[in-house]
């Protein structure tokens, strides 16, 4: 990943290339590619890393025992997850990270970091920062989806999310990240359910929408 890339990233924001390379180095950053459904984190275990999606994409979702799955969020390329968890990383981990495709995931062991195992440094006063301000989003990304699935109706919930990505995009013609699947999963809707208030909200030209392309007819 190239420096011009990291320096995108929302965990490196602010920093230059000399402490890209150290931030790397000291966080003992590394490298794995995994396969389209392979989990990279398991529920139940523990990380003291963060992890930053290099290409392809990564589902987080909660698993239970009786085989329900739900849907938290999708991670796309240059983005990162379990920050929450490498900052508590006594902490259970309650979800699941599944490759959502073929992806590669660099991993960054913020424990030292934040124990005081390291001596303060520019670059280091930067991540921690950046950390507080990602962590503050997160929260604020939970938030909204408790708003979404708080409606009753599965018509509510779809109004409420494509209402809550049209405002975010300032359009209303937008892309979802969601299949039909998963979209129910975030939803927590059977896909069935789904499908048939999609149909209808298009047949009474609420919506218009082909695959995950939306429109929010006026």
């Amino acid at each position: 990943m190239s420096h011009s890339v990291l320096q995108n990233n929302r965990l490196f924001l602010g920093m230059n290339p000399e402490e890209i390379d150290t931030a790397l180095h000291a966080l003992n950053a590394r490298y794995q590619t995994f396969e389209k459904g392979q989990i990279i984190l398991h529920a139940g275990g523990q990380t003291d890393c963060v992890c930053i999606v290099i290409y392809g994409s990564v589902t987080i979702e909660n698993n239970d025992i009786w085989g329900n799955r739900t849907i938290l969020n999708i991670i796309d390329s240059n983005d990162f997850f379990a920050e929450t968890y490498a900052i508590l990383k006594e902490e259970t981990m309650m979800v699941d990270a599944v490759a959502n495709e073929q992806s590669r995931i660099m991993f960054l062991r913020i424990g030292s970091l934040l124990e005081g195992g390291l001596e303060p440094e520019p670059w280091s006063n930067k991540l921690v920062r950046n950390l507080l301000m990602i962590s503050a989003n997160k929260n604020l990304m939970l938030s909204r989806r408790s708003f979404h699935i708080s409606p009753k109706t599965a018509r509510g919930r779809i109004m409420a999310y494509l209402n809550s990505v049209s405002l975010k995009k300032r359009s209303r013609t937008f892309d979802i990240p969601f299949d039909r699947q998963q979209m129910a999963d975030y939803l927590n809707l059977e896909r069935t359910a789904l499908s048939k208030e999609l149909g209808r909200m298009k047949q009474e030209q609420i919506i218009d929408f082909q695959k995950n392309h939306f429109k929010i007819l006026p």
